[in-house]
């Protein structure tokens, strides 16, 4: 096996980390961060990349620091949560404005007066993706007609994803951005690999201001020595969920992968073809090489681990978010409640960016274990309906991988086997997004002849959970949920 060390910086909603792996998939060491989201007003969610630069950057150093032998890391790769837009100045690298993150919906109205004037098949045969406000489009549109600053500076301002902001700080001025974050700003055309005009024309955003688009892996610049003592350079790049998708080896048609995160997201690797969904799912890049494409289908939850999150820091329902698996072994079944995690709206397949949170069943008999329950079920009846989704546009499931900080719950593992009638495997390592970017900077960096030998090498042991649910329970289970979703749909 090759020698070398890989450093990853793995920017997230609520955290950024630093990992060190070395070519076995072995995590030597993690500095993390929690990072601030800032909510202006109903449906705003903003961050401040300056301080999400700070941590990243101090968390670099940490691991850096802590490293045996520093001259020993060979490569960095950066993930990162994809559709939150960043505005700075190319001279100086400072923002210029609050980033935009995934989960705003401002732009909601925006959105629908597109679709409503018949925007959304153009951009959905070119993009593969839906007029939402979810992606970074519409968010670069609303800024610049917002943000006088962003129009006052002119040549200097740069626009792109959170990675390509990270490069350009730590390069000191490379503007890139890899295939996999640009495929979800719905600019790009997914089928021949650039910045689409019309889809530029119809936002109004100048191609000048974005990035060039690269491969997932190669090398991509060099990190100025000053910031962490290595002049390293870059080597993998991918969006979180597609990062994932690779550190779990999921690769080929048939193996899925779900990510339950602060949002959940499901991939399914489809090759050299971007399938046309016809159940709202995304068509999206899933890595790029010498040029040349993969896609992927991919469905995506909002809320996942931000549920818990609002029940144990705004409810005051839990302690800890481990309690939840505690709390839901405590009671015998959910008393007939239900909560729909709709707090930014419903994502795949429904794509309702109106609809809020429903608690629904409730009775003198409920409590809190019920509602902690009624969260972790949620996750499998979500990931249900996706299931069925992606099987009716021909991508059906074979098995489902599942990663993210919430799979580390053995009751939940257990029952999204359980309600998907489907073996699930966990990897002892959940933290498979950081993992992925590794493999990817293994690869650019020559320690590996190919990503599927990097992925052999690295992936490293898992765990199976078999489904053990009675399909009287399951039938029961999901027409409870049916139910409710349905009043949430209806309005």
């Amino acid at each position: 096996m090759n020698d070398g060390l890989l450093l990853v910086l793995d920017e997230g909603t609520t955290s950024t980390r630093a990992m060190l792996f070395d070519p076995a998939g072995n995590c030597l060491s993690t500095a993390q961060s929690s990072i601030a989201q800032h909510y202006p007003a109903s449906g705003l969610v903003e961050q401040d990349a300056a301080e999400i630069w700070d941590k990243t950057l101090a968390c670099a150093r940490q691991v850096v620091g802590e490293a045996q032998d520093p001259p020993q890391i060979r490569a960095l790769g950066i993930t990162n949560q994809r559709e939150t837009i960043v505005f700075w100045d190319r001279n100086t690298g400072q923002p210029l404005a609050p980033a935009i993150v995934w989960q705003d919906r401002r732009t909601a109205d925006a959105c629908n007066t597109l679709r409503d004037a018949g925007h959304e098949p153009m951009l959905r045969a070119r993009t593969g993706l839906l007029l939402d406000p979810y992606f970074s489009a519409s968010k670069i549109r609303w800024a610049l007609d917002h943000w006088p600053a962003l129009r006052d500076a002119g040549d200097r301002l740069a626009v792109g994803t959170m990675e390509s902001y990270l490069i350009h700080r730590l390069t000191g001025g490379l503007h890139i951005s890899d295939a996999t974050n640009a495929s979800r700003t719905a600019l790009m055309d997914i089928h021949k690999g650039g910045w689409d005009d019309d889809l530029l024309a119809l936002f109004g955003v100048d191609r000048r201001l974005l990035p060039e688009i690269t491969d997932s892996h190669g090398r991509f610049g060099t990190v100025d020595p000053s910031h962490f003592g290595l002049p390293l350079p870059i080597c993998g790049l991918a969006g979180d969920q597609q990062a994932a998708a690779i550190g779990q080896n999921c690769l080929t048609p048939g193996q899925s992968k779900a990510t339950y995160g602060t949002g959940a997201f499901v991939i399914a690797p489809t090759g050299a073809t971007a399938v046309d969904s016809n159940n709202r799912l995304l068509s999206t890049i899933a890595r790029q090489a010498g040029g040349e494409r993969h896609y992927a289908l991919e469905g995506s939850i909002f809320v996942a681990g931000s549920l818990i999150q609002w029940l144990r820091d705004s409810l005051g329902l839990l302690g800890t978010a481990a309690e939840t698996a505690e709390l839901a072994q405590s009671v015998p079944d959910n008393g007939g409640v239900y909560l729909i995690p709709a707090m930014t709206g419903l994502g795949a397949p429904h794509w309702r960016p109106d609809v809020r949170g429903v608690l629904s069943g409730l009775s003198f008999g409920a409590g809190r274990a019920h509602i902690a329950r009624a969260a972790l079920e949620a996750m499998a009846y979500q990931t249900h309906d996706l299931q069925a989704a992606f099987a009716a546009d021909g991508t059906p499931w074979t098995e489902l991988r599942i990663d993210g900080g919430m799979a580390a719950n053995d009751w939940m593992a257990q029952d999204i086997a359980g309600i998907l009638d489907m073996p699930v495997t966990r990897p002892a390592f959940v933290e498979t997004t950081a993992k992925g970017a590794a493999m990817l900077a293994a690869v650019g960096a020559g320690l590996f002849p190919a990503l599927e030998d990097a992925c052999e090498a690295m992936a490293g042991p898992s765990e199976r959970f078999v489904p053990a649910l009675d399909e009287e329970t399951r039938a029961k289970r999901l027409a409870g949920w049916d139910e409710a979703l349905a009043g949430v749909l209806r309005g």
